[in-house]
């Protein structure tokens, strides 16, 4: 699957409309960012199941401060609209890959009960 574009428009359409999502927020003037797109561009072609996007903090700079990036690249891991990780700098395609396993690995059932007691309350 291609990586989305995240935009002011679309980025909680994007969240919500998907179980699980992997957000790389970078910027132009960041070499590593730059170097790591093709690592993040080619895992995301190889896992389908998952929607990958791209916010660029530069010209999204309210949605970087509201999720409190401070530095770029850095990843969130999202599932079920849950930030369940992340990870700041480059990666190789390796641990990125493994990253990913870990990320679908992770078991969100009490954090799921504990959102939809809230929610029901």
């Amino acid at each position: 699957m291609p990586v989305i574009e995240l935009t002011a428009a679309n980025f909680k359409k994007v969240i919500e409309a998907n179980a699980f999502v992997i957000v790389d927020f970078w910027a132009e003037w960041c070499a590593p960012c730059m170097k790591f797109l093709d690592v993040y561009t080619t895992v995301a072609n190889q896992t389908p199941d998952i929607v990958f996007g791209k916010l660029n903090t530069d010209d999204y700079p309210d949605i970087a401060a509201y999720f409190d990036v401070k530095q770029v690249p850095c990843i969130f891991a999202i599932r079920d609209q849950v930030i369940i990780d992340g990870q700041v700098g480059e990666m190789t395609q390796k641990k990125f890959t493994e990253m990913i396993q870990m990320w679908r690995a992770f078991d969100n059932t009490e954090v799921n009960k504990h959102f939809d007691a809230k929610l029901s309350a």
